[in-house]
């Protein structure tokens, strides 16, 4: 099973930096393909498992080969057209392609050539290939609601901190988080810095209290083998975010 998790290091030297691509530029191109993947499901009504599976396929797939090669937007296209059928909420390629069409540019849309059908096939199999056919995909959401049920604490308090992580989670789908951490670990650092910034820390977990395992932040008590410092470093990763959109 290939492993999909990648260092700094890694990510600083992938294809489209060998290819003369900054590595600043190539998170914004990263991050428009996977915004255009949020419209473009959005506009089809695709699930949200679809959308996070597509953009971590994109993500897999530009470790591989560059964006200077291969066209963001052709890729982002196939990427959702081959998770709809994983996540089991499939769309016909004409119907990607017509929303596709209204969505972009057409400077943009000649990109997608004479026969943009298939050019879009062409690229699902390229994608296929490039990410060894391990089409099934773990994502945070899952794991953000099971450590949430597990603390106990007020349900409106909880179901506030839990719609905010899951906003974080959506948001840094955009960047390559995703193949820089486990799904599990995401989730934590997303539930740890909602309680943060509503000044909430758990004092129950399951039948557990904090107190009596002191040598345990509360967050430890569900999620193991991660330090405080890699939690952390995700949290401020975040706000960065933010804070460059302002």
């Amino acid at each position: 099973m290939p492993y999909w998790y990648y260092t700094k290091d890694k990510l600083k030297n992938s294809p489209s930096k060998k290819n003369g691509i900054p590595f600043d530029k190539e998170c914004k191109m990263r991050y428009e393909a996977c915004r255009y993947i949020f419209d473009l499901g959005s506009q089809l009504d695709v699930s949200t498992s679809s959308n996070a599976t597509a953009i971590v396929y994109l993500h897999r797939f530009y470790m591989f080969h560059s964006l200077e090669k291969f066209d963001k937007h052709i890729v982002a296209t196939s990427c959702l057209f081959l998770a709809g059928k994983v996540e089991e909420t499939p769309k016909k390629c004409r119907d990607l392609l017509r929303v596709a069409k209204d969505l972009v540019s057409n400077e943009i849309w000649k990109a997608f050539g004479d026969n943009p059908r298939e050019k879009v096939m062409t690229t699902e199999r390229i994608i296929l290939q490039t990410i060894k056919f391990d089409l099934q995909v773990e994502h945070p959401y899952k794991y953000l609601v099971k450590f949430a049920k597990a603390i106990v604490a007020d349900k409106s308090k909880i179901e506030k901190i839990v719609e905010m992580a899951w906003t974080f989670i959506n948001d840094n789908f955009c960047t390559t988080l995703c193949i820089e951490c486990e799904p599990d670990i995401i989730a934590m650092a997303m539930l740890y810095l909602s309680c943060r910034l509503s000044k909430f820390t758990p004092d129950h977990i399951k039948n557990k209290s904090v107190s009596q395992h002191e040598k345990h932040e509360w967050w430890e008590l569900l999620v193991s083998d991660v330090s405080k410092s890699t939690i952390e470093e995700i949290c401020h990763n975040v706000l960065d975010i933010y804070q460059c959109d302002k």
